[in-house]
């Protein structure tokens, strides 16, 4: 079982859209040995759900998704998934700074699976383009899956 954890700033847009995304990726492949969850780097939106409008666009994609609490990686998960997927680099500036070091390599960008490595994924909390954030995220699962081939 391969256990990916995504993460973002706070764990109400691009990180729980890649969970959803990704989960139903996998189920419509049969793919069942792929675990896949979301966290902040921040404590800014600890116990809040899903951002309403990436909420939006996950029912527009028909993306199911379920309520959630969003919360902050600790440094002790570190042993507990295989992969940590990161949507930019100041995610992964902050995941270093919470973990210490990545001995295992397991730190990552969504894009470094892509033709487009250290590229960010679109953040839509600031420019409120929830399709691109959404398409950015979708090419990345996707290429993920390619990469287990």
């Amino acid at each position: 079982m391969t256990k990916i954890l995504f993460v973002c700033h706070g764990n109400i847009c691009r990180s729980p859209m890649a969970e959803f995304i990704l989960r139903e990726l996998c189920r419509r492949r049969g793919i069942a040995d792929i675990s896949v969850e979301s966290a902040a780097t921040s404590t800014e939106e600890i116990g809040n759900d899903i951002y309403p409008p990436a909420k939006a666009k996950l029912r527009e994609k028909g993306i199911p998704f379920e309520k959630r609490r969003a919360r902050q990686v600790s440094r002790r998960e570190y042993s507990d998934y295989d992969l940590f997927i990161c949507m930019d680099g100041y995610n992964v500036r902050n995941l270093m700074r919470i973990f210490g070091s990545d001995p295992e390599h397991k730190v990552r960008l969504l894009s470094d699976f892509t033709d487009s490595p250290g590229a960010d994924v679109s953040d839509p909390w600031y420019s409120g383009d929830f399709e691109t954030a959404y398409r950015d995220i979708l090419r990345g699962c996707e290429a993920i899956l390619e990469d287990r081939r």
